[in-house]
C-alpha cells in the first residue's frame, strides 16, 4: 500500500476518505465559499496539497454530480498533478467555468481525484498499420 503525505489548508477541511469497494476514486471539497454568476471563470481551491509516490500522478476530474449540482464544468476537463508538485503550498485547485449562477459552499463535495502511475517510455515505429479497419469515427453507428 502507498503512502502519501498530505497537508490539509486548515482544520476546518473535512479529511479525505477512500470508502473501499465502493469506487477507487477520493471526493475533493471545495476549501472556501464561492459565488459565481454565469460565464465566470474561477480556480477552486480544494484544501489539500499532497507529495505524491515518485512515478505517480494524480488524475483530478469533476465528480458525476458536479454540473447538475453547480453547474460548472472543469475547463481543463481533466487535470493532471505530477509527483513534482509537492511543495507546502502547492495547493490543488479545479479550474472550473459557470454554465448558470451558482454558489458553492466550503466542503461541498467538487471534484475527485486517484492516483496513477506515469506512462512507461515507448517508441514511436512509423509505418502502414495492419490492423483490420473499423471505418472511422462514428461508424459503430446508433443502435
Amino acid at each position: 500500500m502507498e503512502k502519501i503525505k498530505i497537508q490539509y489548508l486548515n482544520d476546518k477541511i473535512k479529511r479525505l476518505e477512500y470508502i473501499d469497494g465502493k469506487s477507487d476514486w477520493i471526493d475533493l471539497r471545495a476549501a472556501e465559499e464561492i459565488v459565481l454568476k454565469k460565464g465566470e471563470f474561477k480556480l477552486v481551491p480544494l484544501g489539500v496539497a499532497m507529495q505524491l509516490p515518485k512515478g505517480y500522478e494524480a488524475h483530478v476530474v469533476p465528480r458525476s454530480s458536479t454540473y447538475k449540482n453547480f453547474g460548472i464544468i472543469q475547463t481543463n476537463h481533466m487535470g493532471v498533478i505530477d509527483e513534482t508538485y509537492a511543495g507546502p503550498n502547492d495547493w490543488w485547485y479545479m479550474p472550473v467555468y459557470a454554465l448558470r449562477d451558482t454558489e458553492i459552499h466550503f466542503n461541498d463535495r467538487i471534484a475527485q481525484f486517484r492516483i496513477m502511475e506515469h506512462q512507461p517510455k515507448i517508441v514511436f515505429e512509423e509505418g502502414q498499420l495492419d490492423a483490420p479497419d473499423r471505418g472511422g469515427i462514428g461508424s459503430t453507428g446508433t443502435k
